[in-house]
């Protein structure tokens, strides 16, 4: 009967979440324009609320 609740499952994809974020914003100062889309896509893909964090990080000229 064991197992993992959802709430932990959603905690456990919330941490993921904010290590990649952290590793995405560290990596945008030296990044090019096209490593700069890919970020914006695997954070679209990633996050819910995708728009307004691309918005923010300044990548809203990488959508297409």
């Amino acid at each position: 009967m064991g197992g993992i609740s959802n709430r932990m499952k959603e905690i456990k994809r919330r941490r993921h979440r904010r290590q990649a974020m952290a590793k995405f914003q560290a990596r945008l100062p030296k990044a090019t324009t096209s490593e700069k889309q890919l970020i914006a896509e695997k954070i679209r893909k990633m996050t819910p609320g995708c728009e307004d964090l691309v918005i923010r990080l300044g990548l809203e000229e990488g959508k297409a």
